[in-house]
């Protein structure tokens, strides 16, 4: 397969390029918006195509093809210094003494097999080249954990200002339930009681309507359902002096290229407030996924991640590898079934203590 880039205004157009040019056999790989020295925000979709399909149809022409940004001459130096101090660690780790030697790989091993990246790992261990922390086994397990903790991201709550929160995610990861926590969160369970309203743009999953509906008429908060982005404009538009806004959206495969598209439009419309993206992930996110998952929705500038699922699983390194690789503020939990109880701000400490529970069990 040969992969592609497409540069338009908006990742849909971008899209409908690489449809005119290859056909029905395109596979999306990725869509991001990027900043142009122009100072432009542009589209770039890259797609996959079968070899012979690409050396069949593809001409020479302004797309570009897995072009990866010039590095400046300071990027350039940094990555030299970066993989010489790698590869000191890794000639050291070959000349230490067996027993040394063990104690550097059997935490490595530990880690790994909790789910966190070799790559990651080895960038916090090429950092203590000629340390002695190497050599006792509870400094570096200290040590590591002070990293991890050095390197997740936490958005703070606030809602001095009106604001829409969009929640997007993969299907069947409770972006619903969060919602209707999250609405019974702002309108009784803050300092003061916030005007709430829901918005929905779910019209893929049966009965998505009604279980937001049934929420809505519990709480006793306004609730509206679109489904193209005039009527958004409309809806938002209509509840304009609510201080929260909540959109919940279609639970979609990172592979559903339609349904992607067509929730960047909603997230692109013109409207005078902005609109905070959430990913709801799943804490029992499988690592194979990962990958996929961020490369699909990253492009919707995501503001935060909602973990939800705490309660069904008590292995957190591979969601914990997630946040240390991606970098992604964590906003809220989602640790339960209940409604609003089982919803926590997120916080560092939380992630940690479980993931250390899980870690001691070896």
């Amino acid at each position: 397969m040969i992969n592609e880039t497409f540069v338009a205004s908006d990742p849909k157009s971008a899209y409908e390029q690489a449809v005119e040019k290859y056909g029905d056999v395109v596979t999306l790989v990725s869509a991001k918006q990027v900043k142009y020295e122009d100072g432009r925000l542009r589209c770039e979709v890259t797609i996959s195509v079968p070899k012979d399909v690409f050396m069949e149809k593809s001409l020479l022409n302004n797309v570009t093809v897995n072009d990866a940004p010039e590095q400046s001459e300071d990027e350039a130096l940094l990555a030299e210094l970066s993989e010489l101090k790698k590869q000191l660690y890794f000639m050291k780790s070959e000349m230490l003494g067996e027993d040394d030697k063990s104690i550097v790989q059997k935490i490595k091993a530990l880690f790994m097999k909790k789910g966190i990246a070799q790559s990651w790992l080895d960038g916090v261990f090429s950092a203590l080249t000629g340390s002695n922390i190497l050599d006792d086994e509870t400094l570096l397990v200290s040590y590591i954990l002070e990293e991890i903790d050095e390197s997740l991201a936490v958005k703070e709550e606030s809602l001095s200002a009106p604001k829409v929160m969009m929640l997007v995610g993969p299907t069947g990861v409770g972006k619903t339930t969060t919602i209707a926590k999250l609405a019974a969160r702002y309108s009784y369970l803050m300092d003061k009681p916030y005007k709430v309203a829901l918005l929905n743009l779910d019209s893929y999953k049966v009965g998505a309507y009604e279980q937001l509906a049934h929420y809505a008429d519990i709480m006793q908060i306004e609730h509206l359902t679109v489904d193209n982005t005039d009527a958004f404009v409309d809806g938002l538009e209509l509840l304009s002096e609510y201080d929260v806004i909540l959109v919940d959206t279609a639970g979609m495969s990172p592979y559903d290229t339609q349904k992607l598209i067509k929730t960047v439009e909603f997230v692109q419309t013109d409207i005078p407030r902005n609109i905070e993206v959430n990913l709801v992930l799943s804490a029992t996110v499988k690592y194979e996924d990962m990958d996929d998952i961020y490369n699909n929705f990253s492009f919707l500038n995501l503001n935060s991640v909602i973990i939800s699922k705490f309660d069904e699983t008590k292995y957190l390194g591979t969601l914990l590898n997630f946040m240390l690789l991606y970098k992604i503020p964590m906003s809220y939990f989602s640790i339960g079934q209940e409604v609003p109880d089982d919803l926590l701000v997120a916080s560092k400490e939380y992630l940690l203590e479980r993931f250390i529970g899980d870690l001691d069990e070896e």
